[in-house]
């Protein structure tokens, strides 16, 4: 089958890789009918270069139909139309009981002290080959698969594998009281949709962002935008929209890959290019993040408020500015989506004849899977226009 493959920093190629097969008799094979390339996947083509192999298969928003089930799987049946989440969770632990599935405990990676297994995410979360492939083979999959409906393109069902969940978090996080207000830092697509999430649940929305794209598809959504190549100081001038006091909530939605700090960008750089195993005891034990906007996120939210911060984050020694935290009396919140936790909420929005969410004005990029090294170009470099790539095998 084709894939996309891993071979080196920036290097991604679609290569002929052998077919998946059922090894547990919990797994499932689905053929891709689309995937995604996340903001998630831009770590691996860049920072997290060290826990990589040349090999690995990337994806981890894919969706398609069932070809063969495990004798342990009921949940799903060949001729289904699923979404896959990006979690890989058994549904029964202690962890899964919770609601925590990005944290479960049958396929926690021990070994990094990671949480759950990611699909097409690194050594880190279980080296796992992802969907950007034409067919996946699905662990745990008496519980993982989301089922949905046969008819309506796959754009309106393809975010739940990630998108959406994490951003509906996000928001749930973020703690906005009724008829409150919330920055969302961050517009790229779990930014545009934790920012259309908060206003659909009725709260004031301002998000921050300096391309120009991104910019306008929120301002299209209704929400209130900032560009922040435009001011020296964006909290400042986000307080003086609210009554100087800032925001009642802000959602960091960038992550470790914010503009800003060049000295810990050309760090980042320079550690990936040591020996692996050098590099990656020094992302873990001594790892620094561009915190550029997470400083922004402390200065914005007003005095109460609530940070959630949903960006990824892998610095191990960040300086956080602990007196203006608790001065402030802020409450955080962070973490991985629990993928399944979310979908009862998030089904309805997706799968009625209206689009509350707007999931149909995200994509700004359909290309065959052929042109997946294509796609991770103009994502990272921000070029023409790519907001969300879709891919179709």
């Amino acid at each position: 089958m084709k894939a996309l493959v891993w071979h080196d920093r920036r290097d991604v190629r679609c290569d002929d890789v052998p077919d998946p097969t059922l090894r547990e008799p919990t797994d499932a094979i689905v053929r891709i009918t689309t995937t995604a390339i996340c903001g998630s996947d831009l770590h691996l083509y860049e920072v997290l270069e060290p826990f990589m192999e040349p090999g690995d298969v990337l994806g981890h928003e894919p969706m398609g139909i069932v070809e063969e089930v495990g004798p342990e799987v009921s949940h799903v049946s060949p001729g289904d139309r699923v979404v896959v989440p990006f979690n890989i969770a058994c549904g029964r632990c202690f962890m899964c009981d919770r609601g925590l599935y990005s944290q479960c405990e049958t396929t926690q990676v021990r070994e990094h002290g990671c949480g759950a297994a990611l699909l097409g995410y690194s050594k880190l979360y279980g080296q796992v080959p992802g969907g950007q492939a034409e067919y996946l083979r699905v662990p745990q999959a008496q519980f993982g698969p989301i089922k949905v409906p046969k008819g309506p393109p796959d754009e309106r069902f393809i975010y739940l594998a990630d998108v959406l969940p994490t951003a509906w978090q996000a928001v749930e996080y973020a703690s906005i009281p009724e008829g409150g207000s919330v920055t969302v830092y961050g517009l790229g697509p779990i930014g545009q949709m934790s920012a259309r999430i908060a206003r659909h649940r009725g709260a004031r929305v301002i998000g921050v962002d300096i391309v120009p794209e991104r910019l306008e598809m929120a301002g299209r959504h209704g929400i209130e935008t900032v560009d922040a190549n435009e001011h020296d100081d964006v909290p400042a001038m986000i307080r003086e929209l609210t009554d100087g006091r800032g925001t009642d909530s802000v959602i960091d939605a960038v992550g470790m890959e914010a503009h800003g700090a060049p000295a810990v960008k050309a760090m980042q750089t320079l550690t990936g290019m040591l020996p692996d195993s050098v590099a990656q005891t020094l992302f873990q034990k001594a790892g620094v993040d561009r915190l550029t906007v997470l400083l922004q996120a402390i200065d914005t939210v007003r005095r109460g408020g609530t940070l959630s911060i949903t960006g990824v984050y892998g610095g191990a020694m960040d300086p956080l500015p602990m007196l203006k935290l608790f001065d402030k009396q802020i409450q955080i919140r962070m973490g991985q989506a629990n993928v399944k936790r979310w979908i009862d909420d998030l089904m309805p929005l997706v799968s009625g004849e209206s689009d509350p969410l707007g999931v149909g004005d995200l994509a700004t990029h359909h290309l065959p899977i052929e042109q997946g090294p294509h796609g991770y170009e103009i994502f990272q470099m921000k070029q023409d226009g790519a907001i969300k790539v879709l891919l179709h095998p």
